[in-house]
């Protein structure tokens, strides 16, 4: 099978969702809120992200797999997040937008964190997984029958 080109990598997708919270929040507000719990909860939820993030990283490094999409994976990484979600690193990034939009205070920017895990899903994911499934057989499929694509 061919791999798939992918120009834009998943980082640059939640740049790209940080910069529609922004231009939502300043060009369409449609509402907005200014609680200071729900920017601490915003804040916990950029770190929780950020840390999902950084520790799924260190698993990849540790198990000597790539981490960029569609490469020649040598391993199924199941420990940590993993046990949980077969997307940490995803999910980290979706939690980082959805973090922001409660430090910006922007409701208009809650429709940017659904429209990113689909976009991740579809340009991703579903060719991630189809990708593992051929690199790794049974010792995929067993992983993806026991453990949630999100949580």
């Amino acid at each position: 099978m061919a791999k798939p080109r992918r120009i834009i990598y998943p980082p640059v997708w939640l740049l790209l969702g940080l910069i529609a919270i922004w231009a939502l929040q300043k060009y369409l507000p449609i509402a907005s809120y200014d609680a200071g719990w729900l920017r601490s909860a915003g804040g916990l939820f950029m770190v929780l992200g950020a840390s999902l993030d950084v520790w799924s990283m260190g698993l990849f490094t540790r198990a000597k797999t790539p981490m960029i999409p569609f490469t020649q994976s040598s391993a199924v990484v199941s420990s940590g997040p993993y046990r949980f979600t077969r997307n940490p690193m995803y999910l980290g990034m979706a939690l980082i937008l959805l973090g922001t939009v409660f430090i910006y205070g922007a409701i208009s920017g809650l429709v940017v964190v659904p429209l990113f895990m689909l976009v991740i899903q579809k340009r991703f994911i579903e060719g991630e997984e189809s990708h593992m499934e051929e690199l790794l057989g049974e010792q995929y499929l067993a992983y993806k029958q026991s453990v949630r694509r999100w949580l």
